[in-house]
């Protein structure tokens, strides 16, 4: 078995109970959600809206029906980024994004919004103060990951959310990497929009996630279609979810993610206390080898599970090959598709090599992780 330090990208291995809930929909109760009467059709809807119950209650939602399903997180957070700033305006958000919030963005500001971006330490920490200085009258958003995906650091969002309530501003957050494995209450944390991904944190499988929008807040649709809902009229309906899902959905996924939600919450705190102390282990085993350097916060508090690191002047790519093929140990190198964190961190354009962890890491992998680190930056002397 390999030693999977690639949680940031998906999680790995799946609980069985999400297998068993996939494969039991596929074998008795997949039929289409909403397109039909008949008993397969409800019990594929029933399906779904176990899964919105799910992630409603891990997030803080009041109502199962202010969860909308995508296929991921970068499309919710489309949804919120085109359906609040077609007509222009001033958006912020952090110098730690991934592209998921950086692409859209940059090709809304080409169409007129207006864009500041807040720059983080070098730590890749956000000031909140720095939000406030930042707001305008013309601020119609302020969106921020939660975790960056490249070094762990965990925004304070808490605080950010006061501030963005304060002065009357949407706030939403990419909870992609938090989500299932850090505490998140949108009501709390005063959070009008957030977008989760289900196969990371949440221990879901791939192609699975959404957007939660909080009492208050509405959104237009970035796509018009069928809904299984209002079928004698040709306009979209006007009620949450159906007026975000047009299509089918993925169905066995989400029953996938029911499962998976259910088993996450039942042992979240065990599971983040255990991640936070092989964090500890990690960064102390890192700090004690000569010629590795790590990026983002030591503090385990302050991290989400994301360690990034360089080894002297070895290629990142060249390292995170040698992990694999000589040791078995599974990680990403790169830009990790946020070439703003890295530049953040001083790690761009040469990148880092990103191991994180997940709910199965253990103790020893994280030990032969230390290991395998040590005979790699020997080498490299």
């Amino acid at each position: 078995m390999p030693v999977y330090l690639d949680n940031a990208a998906t999680s790995w291995p799946k609980h069985p109970d999400v297998f068993a809930a996939m494969a039991r929909f596929m074998q008795e109760d997949a039929g289409n959600p909403g397109r039909s009467g008949h008993s397969m059709s409800v019990a594929a809807a029933r399906t779904v809206f176990a899964a919105r119950e799910a992630v409603a209650s891990i997030v803080g939602a009041q109502s199962p029906e202010r969860v909308v399903f995508t296929k991921n997180a970068t499309e919710a957070l489309n949804v919120i980024l085109f359906g609040l700033l077609t007509n222009g305006g001033h958006v912020i958000t952090s110098s730690v994004e991934h592209n998921a919030v950086m692409r859209p963005l940059r090709y809304l500001e080409r169409q007129g919004v207006r864009l500041s971006v807040v720059v983080c330490d070098g730590r890749g920490l956000l000031d909140p103060d720095d939000i406030r200085r930042a707001v305008s009258p013309e601020t119609k958003l302020i969106i921020l990951t939660h975790a960056s995906n490249v070094c762990g650091a965990i925004q304070p969002i808490a605080a950010v959310g006061r501030i963005a309530r304060e002065y009357g501003v949407p706030f939403a957050v990419d909870a992609a990497q938090t989500a299932g494995s850090e505490p998140i209450n949108i009501a709390q944390d005063y959070i009008d929009f957030l977008a989760f991904t289900g196969h990371k944190g949440l221990g879901g499988p791939q192609g699975t996630g959404g957007l939660v929008l909080a009492e208050d807040r509405d959104l237009p649709p970035l796509l018009h279609g069928g809904t299984g809902s209002l079928s004698d009229s040709e306009y979209q309906p006007e009620f949450l979810p159906d007026k975000l899902e047009s299509g089918t959905l993925n169905a066995v996924g989400l029953a996938g993610l029911a499962a998976a939600v259910k088993v996450t919450a039942a042992r979240f705190d065990v599971l983040r206390q255990r991640k936070k102390e092989l964090l500890a282990t990690f960064f102390d085993g890192l700090a004690a080898v000569p010629g590795v350097k790590t990026y983002g916060p030591i503090n385990p508090e302050q991290n989400a599970g994301v360690v990034s690191i360089t080894i002297r002047d070895r290629v990142s790519s060249e390292v995170g090959l040698a992990l694999d093929r000589v040791f078995g140990i599974l990680t990403r190198t790169g830009l990790h598709c946020a070439p703003a964190a890295h530049k953040t961190l001083g790690t761009f354009p040469q990148g880092t090599v990103r191991l994180s962890l997940g709910a199965s890491t253990t103790s020893q992998e994280i030990t032969t992780a230390l290991e395998a680190i040590s005979r790699i930056a020997d080498m490299a002397g």
